[in-house]
């Protein structure tokens, strides 16, 4: 007879990895029991942030709604705006009808500040923007068909959390009667519309941006630490993932079933769920909460030590500045010596007709002074700030002034792009970045600083697009690519990029709320006992 011996005990796992093992699942347990309700906020704003954003102003919205330039309206020159302003040159000088439905002149003042506005008709210096005023410009955001209805002043409020609004803080709140039941908010600075949002784009903000990027933490006492308490809970929650993610690896049996036949030990159905789905899910929730810390730039190890560009030196000397007896280059007598020789706004505005500018702007490049005459939403019509006329840019000339928008550095290439690439692409109006414009084709400026340093410029207009260096670039992979997925490739096939981050939301989602049930059942039992 055979000898049947008995089966050889497996030896105890080491007390380490048993304390190891213990501490791994008490945190992930007793910390998912919070975490997991924001990655399911987290999940189901996203997918509504997919379909509407934070409200902005968009160009596209702010030009359908300015109206055309009337040059009988316009009688004071760029000359007399700048001097009224107590400014001296005109490059970033615009001119619009942004103020009670009136044209009116926009004067760059200092990083930070709202411009100093003049009035098109008289060249005077005016004030600050009153009630009265507000409500004239948002009653002309529709020419006056809908009635406004002044709401008061705000500081700050939900959905204007935006620092690209402190300038024109406090804001006139001004509701329109129109279908979309539109609001308006208007810079006490300028009198200008800076933000509109519709009714809808209102109500879903509560289940998609203002929820999402943790908004509630925002505008009360807990503002000075609204960005740390971001960071810290993408940290923890980055942890809770992890540990999830070990834990359920750890319980799933690759060998062989447990005794019911499943590979899951849990028999309730709710902890088999999260088993399951936390297995399938995992990497894409370490994704994205990983990636929405590093929207947050946290440690500011995106920021970069990069020099900024030399604009001044860009734009170059005013015209014929050599040859003005007298008159020394940045002075007021040269400033006035230099506009003297200006078209008249007039000119301007009629060199497009019939379809009237709606704004002109004006800028420099290489000694060139230039205006960019906007009809409406679209690319703008380059005009010779001299005499009205159409003009084109030299690229060699062009080439040669955008060399010196970085000093000590050289120009080592340019490469010229006809269409979006992974660093260089347009979102939708409603993303978060879907306000800035990317016109092409677009010259990306490769220059050999230690930053490793890139400028994007408009060859047509001359105008500087952006910049990006290292930094950047790397926020752009660990950021946009991994939280929004917004590859060119996959951009460009909807709606497969709907189907896929929709489902992977909703498989995220099915992960946390699984979390959410199973803790609270857990704390219920603890603090019942």
């Amino acid at each position: 007879m055979t000898a049947i011996h008995p089966a050889r005990p497996r030896p105890a796992p080491p007390a380490w990895s048993t304390r190891a093992k213990r501490w791994l699942y008490l945190i992930h347990r007793w910390a998912g029991i919070v975490l997991c309700l924001f990655f399911a906020m987290w999940f189901v704003s996203g997918v509504v942030m997919m379909y509407v954003g934070y409200p902005k102003l968009t160009p596209h919205e702010r030009m359908t709604h300015l109206a055309p330039l009337d040059p009988a309206q316009v009688t004071a020159t760029p000359a007399q705006a700048l001097a009224a302003a107590g400014a001296r040159d005109a490059p970033g000088l615009s001119l619009a009808a942004v103020r009670g439905g009136a044209p009116v002149y926009l004067v760059p003042a200092g990083r930070g500040q709202a411009p100093k506005v003049v009035d098109g008709a008289s060249g005077a210096l005016l004030p600050r923007a009153d009630a009265q005023v507000a409500t004239a410009s948002a009653a002309a955001w529709f020419g006056g068909d809908y009635a406004a209805h002044y709401q008061g002043e705000v500081e700050e409020d939900v959905y204007t959390h935006s620092g690209a609004l402190d300038p024109h803080r406090p804001l006139h709140r001004i509701d329109l009667d129109d279908p979309d039941h539109t609001r308006l908010y208007v810079s006490s600075a300028t009198g200008e519309v800076v933000l509109d949002a519709t009714r809808s784009e209102r109500l879903w903000n509560y289940v998609g941006a203002w929820i999402h990027w943790l908004y509630p933490f925002r505008g009360n006492l807990f503002d000075p630490w609204w960005h740390d308490i971001v960071v810290w809970l993408s940290v923890i929650g980055v942890a809770v993932a992890v540990t999830g993610t070990v834990v359920g690896i750890l319980r799933w049996r690759f060998s062989r079933p447990y005794a019911s036949g499943s590979r899951s030990p849990y028999r309730d159905n709710m902890m088999r769920w999260h088993h399951l789905s936390g297995l399938l899910f995992a990497v894409i929730t370490i994704t994205w909460i990983f990636s929405g810390l590093m929207s947050m730039n946290p440690w500011k190890v995106f920021t970069s030590d990069a020099a900024p560009l030399a604009m001044n030196a860009y734009a170059g000397r005013p015209p014929a500045a050599a040859d003005r007896a007298g008159a020394s280059v940045g002075t007021p007598a040269a400033a006035a010596s230099t506009q003297a020789q200006q078209a008249s706004p007039a000119a301007l505005i009629r060199a497009l007709l019939p379809a009237a500018p709606r704004e002109l702007r004006w800028s420099r490049v290489d000694g060139q002074d230039l205006v960019l005459a906007r009809s409406g939403p679209g690319a703008p019509t380059l005009l010779s700030a001299t005499d009205a006329r159409p003009v084109a840019l030299d690229p060699a000339a062009l080439r040669a002034a955008a060399a010196r928008l970085m000093p000590g550095a050289t120009l080592t290439d340019v490469q010229v792009l006809d269409r979006y690439d992974f660093y260089y692409y347009a979102r939708d109006e409603h993303a978060m970045l879907g306000h800035i414009e990317k016109p092409l084709p677009a010259w990306r400026l490769v220059f050999d600083t230690p930053q490793a340093t890139w400028v994007y410029l408009d060859p047509r207009t001359g105008q500087v697009l952006g910049k990006q260096d290292r930094g950047n670039r790397t926020s752009r992979w660990l950021f946009a690519f991994l939280h929004s997925w917004d590859w060119t490739g996959l951009l460009a096939n909807r709606p497969l990029w709907d189907i896929l981050l929709v489902f992977l939301s909703l498989g995220g989602a099915a992960l946390s709320l699984t979390g959410v049930v199973i803790g609270w059942r857990r704390l219920g039992r603890k603090l019942r006992a």
